[in-house]
């Protein structure tokens, strides 16, 4: 199937072009649903060859690259795309992001050069425009998978928070009393009614650089919303370490170019006569409002996955945190303000992290150990629907485990999802920031380490393990993906995958 849409992907090259490319060479992946290749024409010119399974992003980017570029902005140029919206190409913006740019300034933990910061503040004076040329009432249904930014979303990321790091703190707290703040904060970040372009994921990997001219990229995530998010989302990356010096200064060049839009006839009723000092006490509030967002994305991918680079992010977002509290972000969320007081008083974020990263580090080293002497075990994961039956065990050996996913949100009952599986970044993202498949997966976890162990440590060979949903496509495809990459990474074991319904296997050895 894969070569086939490599197939389709060159005649489409052909039929823009007019001949078939000299060559064609697939890009390092960058999403789970989409895989890029770079095709040269025989007079040396290339593009980008997009392959995705989700038609319903796919068009959106296309729709949105459209607009952008109609309006001058520095989006990439889409040549052509296919019927159903599998395929398209586009304009080839080279190999160098913003991201690999200031790797020198980053290393160096935020000590970034002149030529650095002038190449942010460029970054930053264009954020204006693409918010307000970007943003108008007949591009904003083509956004996906949803059109604004609203009350379920916000609160999306706030339960993300609460089930993936705050629970694994230790405290203790009122769910009722949290909540209640969660609802106020929510309306609060919610005030702006104003037809602007909210990138969501305006960060460094997302512009690439071409010559001297940033260009941006990953924008079909983008929705309607208010002009602080995107702001707050690139100056406190934590892996970042912007320090406050700059970050003052490039919100000064943020404020600056801002007055063209906020001046104009034509300028959004919220935001005209907006002040200065309206607009640093808003920002405030979405800054604290992402620093959640992240601590629920480390808490996740950190202590509960283990990933160690997740783990070493969380005492910078920790202090970002500490700073907020300490300029009264959170004064109007009496209750929250309390917890996240408390949250920083513990041992949790210095020394508990310090045990965590050494237990974490004694038991890789232990299990890698084990996993050498005893590499007989292969671990065998599915996803499975429940109407098509129970993955037959095909060791002899009997046991295992089968887990039932149903009791979490199901994507497949909104139409946003109904094409994308488990392995698609909108399903993740709902999912995740749901939170029910995340306690779901927080129980599992112990019990599938436990049987892992105990079988390398007896010398046993196989051992499966199963998750089932309704139809096998989007929480089983989830639970499965993680179980198998979380014990392949924990033990060194070999892991077969397969996600039956979808047809997709995979070996991780």
């Amino acid at each position: 199937m894969e070569q086939e849409k490599v197939n389709e992907l060159v005649q489409l090259f052909v039929h823009t072009f007019g001949t078939a490319p000299a060559s064609v060479a697939q890009l390092p992946g960058a999403g789970s649903n989409r895989v890029y290749y770079r095709l040269t024409g025989q007079d040396g010119s290339t593009s980008i060859g997009c392959i995705g399974t989700s038609s319903e992003e796919n068009r959106s980017f296309i729709r949105l690259s459209q607009h952008f570029c109609s309006r001058g902005l520095p989006m990439p140029q889409v040549y052509a795309h296919s019927d159903d919206y599998t395929l398209y190409l586009q304009q080839d913006l080279g190999s160098q992001s913003l991201f690999d740019y200031l790797k020198e300034g980053r290393e160096k933990g935020g000590d970034y050069s002149e030529h650095e910061v002038r190449m942010l503040r460029r970054v930053m004076s264009d954020l204006p425009q693409i918010q307000f040329l970007g943003g108008s009432p007949d591009i904003f249904q083509y956004c996906y998978p949803q059109q604004s930014m609203d009350a379920t979303s916000v609160m999306f990321d706030l339960n993300y928070f609460k089930y993936c790091f705050l629970k694994l703190s230790g405290l203790e707290f009122n769910e009722y009393r949290l909540q209640a703040d969660f609802q106020r904060l929510c309306s609060d970040l919610l005030l702006e009614d104003a037809d602007t372009f909210l990138y969501r994921d305006f960060q460094a990997r997302n512009v690439m650089l071409l010559g001297d001219a940033p260009y941006y990229i990953d924008f079909q995530g983008g929705r309607r919303g208010p002009i602080y998010y995107d702001v707050a989302s690139f100056l406190w990356q934590a892996s970042a370490r912007y320090s406050d010096d700059l970050r003052r200064e490039l919100i000064d060049t943020y404020w600056q170019s801002l007055q063209e839009y906020i001046t104009a006839p034509d300028c959004p009723p919220c935001y005209r006569g907006l002040s200065r000092q309206q607009f640093d006490r808003r920002l405030r509030l979405f800054v604290f409002f992402r620093i959640l967002q992240v601590l629920g994305a480390y808490g996740f991918r950190g202590l509960w996955e283990k990933k160690r680079h997740f783990i070493d992010s969380i005492p910078p977002a920790l202090q970002n945190l500490r700073s907020a509290l300490l300029q009264g972000s959170a004064d109007d969320y009496p209750y929250l303000k309390e917890i996240l007081g408390q949250l920083d008083s513990l041992p949790f974020t210095v020394d508990r992290l310090q045990d965590k990263q050494t237990l974490n580090s004694q038991l890789s080293t232990t299990n890698a150990k084990l996993s050498t002497l005893n590499s007989k075990l292969i671990i065998r994961v599915f996803s499975f629907s429940f109407k098509k039956g129970i993955p037959e065990d095909t060791s002899g050996n009997g046991g295992g485990y089968v887990f039932d996913c149903r009791s979490s949100n199901n994507p497949g009952r909104y139409a946003e999802y109904k094409t994308l599986t488990g392995l698609d970044r909108p399903v993740i993202d709902f999912l995740e920031q749901d939170g029910e498949i995340l306690q779901f997966l927080f129980h599992i976890y112990p019990i599938v380490d436990f049987h892992a162990q105990r079988w390398i440590e007896r010398g046993f060979t196989d051992l499966q393990i199963s998750f089932g949903c309704t139809g096998g496509q989007h929480r089983s495809v989830y639970c499965a993906q993680h179980v198998a990459e979380h014990l392949h990474d924990k033990f060194g074991v070999e892991v077969h995958l397969c996600h039956r319904e979808r047809g997709i296997t995979q070996v991780l050895k």
